[in-house]
């Protein structure tokens, strides 16, 4: 979304930008920045552009810039479209969140919907589906689902693989955009537009509920996964990925904001929330999910089962091992 070019109402204005946005392509940060606060004199209440004129200010090494910048977007937008408070915060100039804005995930994932397979498959090497998939059947063997619920499941890559498996299967999305791209598919028998820390109850529980590649954008997890806790009937399973930042054990660092303004968990703080809410964790395994910039981004994807009562949970104080999954 952020490099995406959108229109400020003005010919010269937008023509400014585009050449900012050349410039910044070149590896010329500081000229790109200059070129975008021209444009601004134009239109000073662009707030798309005052977004990017931070980003390119971050870039050119200028940080006070980059951050006057995005504290001039959120006075300007108090929903927070564009994330100013995370790339603030990503900075170290402000707390880290527990989670990122609402309106920002879905204004991201609305502006991604047209591209968002052709950039995860053929530009990034996306293979949580597969791996999930691959848990999923592992831990379930040949159970057929009653009824599954696909979180944050976006254009459908993960639904597509639950299909043959499920009599009743239920997509739920922030973005409108994304639940018009699932349609398109047909195969789910319900989509709903919903965020994974509001879900409500459902008439029939689920035995299954997946979320592929959704925590990243969720932060602090603990309401999801007691969301998630009574949505599944006892010993129904419940299928994840998150992103990580480290290798395994305690560690202060469980959540962390990254400068992708993803957030990463980690293996620790997975295993005490499933004991928190109920679940025991039948796989946790670490696999390189995706690249970003070239460069190999490690996740955590788990199987866990929710026990009939919370007592019955494991403690994270001997948990499984969490083995590496192959590539």
């Amino acid at each position: 979304m952020t490099r995406a070019f959108l229109s400020s109402g003005d010919l010269i204005a937008d023509r400014r930008s585009h050449y900012a946005e050349m410039m910044f392509e070149a590896g010329d940060h500081a000229a790109a920045a200059d070129l975008m606060r021209q444009a601004l004199e134009i239109v000073p209440d662009w707030v798309p552009g005052l977004f990017r004129l931070g980003e390119m200010e971050e870039k050119a090494g200028r940080l006070e810039a980059a951050a006057e910048a995005w504290r001039g977007v959120l006075r300007a937008d108090a929903q927070d479209r564009f994330g100013a408070s995370l790339k603030l915060a990503s900075l170290g100039l402000t707390a880290q969140p527990d989670a990122p804005p609402t309106a920002y995930v879905e204004t991201l994932f609305d502006s991604y919907a047209p591209t968002f397979e052709t950039a995860l498959i053929g530009k990034l090497d996306y293979r949580v589906p597969e791996f999930l998939a691959e848990a999923i059947a592992q831990a379930g063997g040949e159970r057929r689902f009653r009824h599954v619920v696909d979180l944050g499941c976006g254009t459908g890559l993960m639904g597509e693989r639950l299909r043959a498996s499920t009599s009743f299967l239920e997509g739920i999305d922030l973005s409108d955009a994304m639940l018009r791209k699932a349609e398109e598919k047909q195969i789910y028998d319900r989509l709903e537009k919903g965020d994974v820390n509001e879900l409500e109850k459902p008439t029939i529980p689920a035995d299954l509920v997946v979320a592929a590649d959704v925590f990243v954008y969720v932060g602090n997890l603990d309401r999801a996964f007691a969301n998630v806790s009574g949505m599944l009937e006892p010993g129904g399973l419940f299928a994840f990925s998150v992103e990580t930042h480290e290798t395994d054990g305690p560690s202060e660092e469980e959540l962390v904001l990254q400068p992708s303004l993803r957030f990463t968990h980690s293996a620790f703080y997975i295993r005490r929330l499933l004991e928190r809410h109920g679940f025991e964790p039948l796989e946790m395994s670490r696999a390189v999910i995706r690249y970003d910039r070239g460069e190999p981004l490690t996740g955590i994807v788990t199987v866990a089962r929710r026990a009939a009562l919370v007592a019955m949970a494991g403690s994270p104080d001997e948990p499984i091992a969490l083995e590496e999954r192959p590539n």
